[in-house]
């Protein structure tokens, strides 16, 4: 079983011994066993607080073998808007209820929930359900391949 245990950024021309496709919530995971593409299994084995995008390396323990990441096609809600004031604010209302968000020109993208789909379209953003790959914000906080963090210490509201 091939123990991947190290992330490469842009590495460009390594051979790739193998693809990893993983959905967003799989790509925050840390360590988990896992099935390559080609059906072989291997672990996950990285640094806490790690999260994969689409084209890391991950490299195995010991250096021989090379794998793509590859985002999964996941339900996404797709919400557009041309007012650049609007779309402020359905990120800011995502971001308060910690809903992780890709964004573009125009447009706003977080994983298919219907409660999440109501507020959005109260706020008059238009709505429609896709599938695609997932590559939300880092988050303020990132270091370098590391996970957004944010703690909740006794007595902290969510008064942002």
């Amino acid at each position: 079983m091939l123990r991947l245990t190290q992330v490469v950024r842009g590495v460009g021309v390594a051979a790739v011994d193998g693809v990893l496709t993983l959905p967003f919530a799989d790509r925050r995971r840390s360590r988990m066993r896992v099935r390559l593409d080609d059906g072989r299994e291997a672990a996950l084995i990285l640094p806490h607080g790690t999260v994969l995008r689409d084209g890391d390396r991950l490299q195995e323990e010991g250096g021989t073998s090379i794998v793509s990441v590859r985002a999964a096609d996941e339900t996404l809600s797709w919400a557009t808007t041309g007012d650049s004031l609007l779309l402020a604010r359905a990120a800011y209302h995502l971001g308060n209820r910690h809903v992780p968000v890709q964004l573009g020109e125009g447009w706003v993208a977080y994983q298919h929930d219907h409660v999440l789909d109501g507020m959005i379209a109260e706020l008059g953003l238009r709505l429609e359900v896709r599938r695609g790959p997932f590559e939300p914000e880092a988050g303020g906080y990132r270091q370098a391949g590391a996970a957004p963090h944010h703690h909740h210490h006794g007595g902290h509201a969510h008064e942002h």
